[in-house]
């Protein structure tokens, strides 16, 4: 059986995955995200910015994994960013930048870019790779400042992209979406869906129940 490898901390994209039927080997990779965005063309549209670090989180993986899996598996790379008033919005890091960013996003609309890398490896080599981005277009509410307070406080936006959650308490404070709710979490499903079938395989195939 084709086994499905997730390169990615995230309890997020995890939850999704197995909600959906699909439970990951996950195995972290050792990208410097900020390292690898230094890196990159400035010009660089926000779509390709996402897709590159998730590709990199790929590759990095695969070339990391143990024997019992280079016969037949998937490998699953993604990172998410808020794309807001021209600025590409990662993890905060400190409540005191989440805040800041909270302040900006009150009463906007940017979009959730998450990239998108899934390799197949087959006796031990990489023998198919693609990968896409999924945009989904997020309207922030206007909480009153003792209610941004309570939610830094929780600290919940400091390690998440944009500053804010869909799925947890984060999504008290979101008006609406227009798009795909799997790829504000992290990892879109459709996309997914698609990727799996593009490298040869049935989704069902890799359900366990």
């Amino acid at each position: 059986m084709t086994r499905f490898v997730l390169a990615s901390a995230s309890a997020g994209r995890r939850k999704v995955l197995r909600q959906a039927g699909i439970d990951p080997l996950v195995i972290v990779s050792d990208v410097d995200e900020d390292a690898l965005i230094a890196s990159l063309d400035p010009d660089l549209p926000p779509e390709a910015v996402v897709a590159k670090l998730a590709n990199a989180k790929a590759l990095s993986v695969a070339a990391q994994l143990p024997e019992d899996l280079l016969d037949d598996c998937l490998v699953l790379g993604c990172d998410s960013m808020l794309y807001l008033a021209g600025e590409l919005r990662g993890k905060p890091g400190s409540a005191e930048v989440a805040l800041r960013q909270w302040v900006s996003m009150t009463g906007s609309t940017g979009h959730l870019l998450t990239g998108h890398a899934l390799l197949r490896l087959t006796a031990g080599v990489i023998t198919h790779t693609e990968g896409d981005t999924g945009s989904t277009t997020v309207h922030f509410g206007r909480p009153p400042q003792e209610d941004l307070a309570r939610y830094i406080e929780s600290g919940e936006p400091i390690n998440v992209a944009g500053a804010f959650t869909l799925d947890g308490f984060g999504g008290w404070f979101i008006d609406r979406i227009e798009g795909d709710p799997s790829n504000v979490i992290g990892v879109s499903l459709p996309l997914v869906y698609r990727l799996v079938r593009d490298a040869g395989l049935k989704i069902t195939d890799l359900w366990s129940y």
